[in-house]
Parts: structure tokens; sequence; C-alpha cells
């Protein structure tokens, strides 16, 4: 089995897989110990190498705590990444600390301020005892190896944080809605390149919402569609082992879309981006 292929993650030094495991699909669930198994062993076993979760995403990193209690060999080769929506130190030190236990490690390698939306937000979080204080410790004293921002509402919020302060990834929508609407993958993803910093794609499928066989769109277009784009690795959250076999695939082909298949695409999704926003608030 061929391996999947790899990006560099910004200006880290270091290389992820150009496919993740997202924290969503069957992970985002209650009460689904042998589906949730089943999905990220199988992850594991095709050599995705990026694992992604937040505490936010209900059973997520209790799966993932499971699986890397009787995985512990496999951890030098997967990058593990969390998250806290938490606006204060104190909040997200208590996160961490959590997310720590509920994995049962002793460290992440990417976890990253979750949710950006406001500039309330944003001067909550740079603020005096704001969760930004706790990143940039937790990373100082080695907790995490890299710190992040994510978001998906507001480019120019996003763009605040990656142009301010001190972290090494992004997580932004990557899908052909984003292509048609502007702001992220224009914007965003040229503001981190310009300063090293990693781009990770998310809603690469819209939580399925984009999918349309009738008009030949799916789940393999939209993958190349977000691999084609200008980011180190995308995320998807799957349901089941064949779903992750298909991810895996595409990151081990890596068919890069032309310009001409690629505006074919935006075309479908222009006349109906005011509705399939759903994700961004008001558009």
């Amino acid at each position: 089995m061929a391996e999947i292929l790899t990006r560099p993650f910004g200006g880290t030094g270091r290389e992820v897989t150009v496919v993740g495991l997202g924290g969503e699909g069957i992970l985002r669930t209650y009460g689904e110990e042998a589906r949730a198994a089943e999905v990220i062993e199988e992850a594991a076993a095709q050599g995705i190498g990026y694992f992604d979760t937040a505490p936010a995403y209900s059973g997520s990193e209790g799966y993932y705590g499971t699986f890397w209690r009787s995985h512990q060999k496999d951890r030098s080769s997967i990058f593990q990444t969390s998250k806290s929506a938490s606006r204060t130190a104190r909040g997200a030190r208590a996160d961490l600390d959590r997310t720590l236990k509920t994995l049962g490690l002793d460290g992440l390698d990417l976890w990253q301020i979750h949710d950006v939306r406001t500039r309330q937000d944003l001067r909550e979080i740079e603020g005096p005892g704001g969760a930004l204080e706790a990143f940039i410790e937790a990373k100082e004293v080695g907790i995490t190896k890299l710190i992040g921002v994510s978001g998906h509402h507001d480019p120019a919020i996003v763009n605040y944080a990656i142009e301010r302060w001190p972290v090494d990834s992004v997580l932004i929508p990557v899908n052909p809605l984003e292509g048609v609407i502007g702001g992220f993958l224009d914007g965003t993803i040229a503001a981190a390149k310009e300063r090293g910093i990693a781009v990770i794609g998310m809603k690469v499928l819209g939580g399925s919402h984009y999918l349309n066989p009738k008009a030949g769109v799916g789940p393999d277009l939209l993958l190349r569609y977000a691999l084609t784009q200008e980011v180190s690795v995308i995320i998807v959250g799957c349901s089941t082992p064949e779903e992750v076999r298909l991810l895996a695939r595409a990151g081990r082909e890596v068919e890069l879309l032309s310009g001409e298949e690629e505006e074919n695409l935006l075309a479908l999704f222009r006349p109906y981006a005011k509705w399939l926003a759903f994700y961004r608030g008001v558009v």
C-alpha cells in the first residue's frame, strides 16, 4: 500500500499527511465506542497521520483516548491535536488538563484557540488573563509543541489573529463555497503563507451538504478541490471505515484540479452561495 503524501506544516519544520481524521462524523457522538474505534483504527492502519479533536466535539476526545491507551507505539507517527474554546487563561489551562487526561497523553502536537468569531473574542483572548497567555505558556513548557487558531465565521477576525498572535497554524474552511465567497482562500491563506503559518482545511464536504451526485459533485471531487488549495492538511470527519479509506486514497493520489475543472466546480456553487454559507452566519 502506497504511503499517504505529506506536506510541510508551515514553517515549523514538521511535515504532516495531507489528509487528517476530523473530530466529527461518528466521533462527535456519545455511546458509539465500537464504531468510533473502527474509524480511528482504520485511519491509523491507512497511514493517516493527523488526528483532530476538541472538547466541544461530544465524546471525540474520549474515543481517541481509548485508542491511545492501546496504541502508544503509534504516538510518534501521528500528529495529535485538540482545542480550547475558553477565552480566559484559567479556563484554557483547565481545558488542556482535561484534554490530556481524557486522551491519556502527556502532550499535544498542536493545541488550537477554538472558533474565534468576533472582536470581543479577540479582546478577551489577547487581553490580560486571556487564553492566549495559557497557549503561549503551554508551548514554552513543552506541553504542546505548536499552537494555532481556528475560525470559520469572519476572515477579517481570523486574519487579525494570525497577523498579531504567535501562532503556528490556522484552521479555516476550504471548499468551493469559499472559492465563490472569498476571504479565507485568498486573504487568509495569503496572510498565513507570508508568515510561515500552516493552513489546515476543514468543512471540506460542508457537512455532506455540498455533495450533489446529480451534478457530479461527490466526495472525491471536493477532496481534490481542497487539496488543490495551498494547505498543509485537510481534515474530514468520517463515520465508517469505508469513508476513511476514501479519504486515505485521496491522500495517496492527490490529483489536483485543472484551472478549468476548478472553475466549472465554482460555477455550480455560485447561484447558491448565500444559502450554503450556513457556518459563516450572515454573508
